[in-house]
């Protein structure tokens, strides 16, 4: 990848869109284009981890992924416990710690268990965040956070960017810098909406399984070329080293 270093995104959110399309396209079943997501999911990560981004968000299931066929979803999990139990010595070995945005509850028992032991066996992994965004949804995260600071006492002069921020999923982390969409569609699917107030958003033709590392580095260099204003003029920006 051409560009320094400096002009990479701190946090990096992907909406990996196009498994069951390109599985189609290929004629192949719906669970084969998912195996195959998620083995482009782990050579994202090693990417994303070898360039220096600190923290990479990976929409990984969303709240409206419960409408879809059952034996789908059923293999959905089983692919997320497979994908873990694999991967977690790797995810220790590069200093990678996992965190899940979502409630956890409503998943399978063995699901649960295994997102709980690779999140404890990674807390104290410090090069790189890998959040997954598991029975998630952007305006139930909000309400969750509202709720959350009511049942804190919370006044109406106490609710801040800051305190509200707090009660997010991603408290701790910067706001998302870049966020990719794969396989064509132009829509943000209730994805991290708080957070991505200011984000510079990528789409691509490109489906899931085929975005390759070539095809991040073009992600990126389409970033590193923008300027981000914040509101402000395009001088003051420059001011201000945006």
């Amino acid at each position: 990848m051409t560009g320094p270093v400096s002009a990479l995104p701190r946090h990096l959110a992907v909406i990996m869109d196009g498994n069951g399309r390109w599985a189609e396209r290929k004629g192949l079943t719906r669970s084969e284009g998912h195996d195959a997501g998620t083995r482009n999911a782990k050579a994202l990560v090693t990417r994303c981890r070898e360039l220096g981004i600190g923290h990479l968000t990976l929409y990984t299931f969303s709240t409206e992924n419960w409408g879809r066929p059952k034996d789908e979803v059923n293999f959905l999990f089983d692919l997320i416990v497979r994908f873990l139990n694999n991967e977690l010595s790797s995810l220790v070995e590069q200093d990678i710690r996992l965190r899940v945005f979502g409630a956890m509850d409503q998943f399978p028992f063995t699901m649960r268990q295994v997102l709980k032991h690779v999140i404890k066996k990674t807390e104290k992994c410090a090069s790189m965040s890998l959040n997954l965004a598991l029975n998630y949804s952007g305006r139930e995260e909000i309400l969750r956070a509202c709720r959350r600071l009511m049942e804190r006492g919370v006044g109406p002069k106490g609710v801040t960017e800051e305190s509200f921020s707090a009660e997010l999923y991603t408290v701790g982390q910067p706001d998302p810098d870049l966020v990719i969409r794969t396989s064509g569609e132009v829509r943000i699917s209730n994805y991290l909406l708080w957070q991505s107030a200011y984000a510079e958003y990528y789409f691509t033709d490109v489906p899931w399984p085929d975005f390759d590392a070539a095809e991040l580095d073009k992600a990126l260099e389409s970033y590193a070329a923008r300027q981000r204003r914040y509101g402000l003029t395009g001088a003051q920006a420059e001011e201000a080293g945006n």
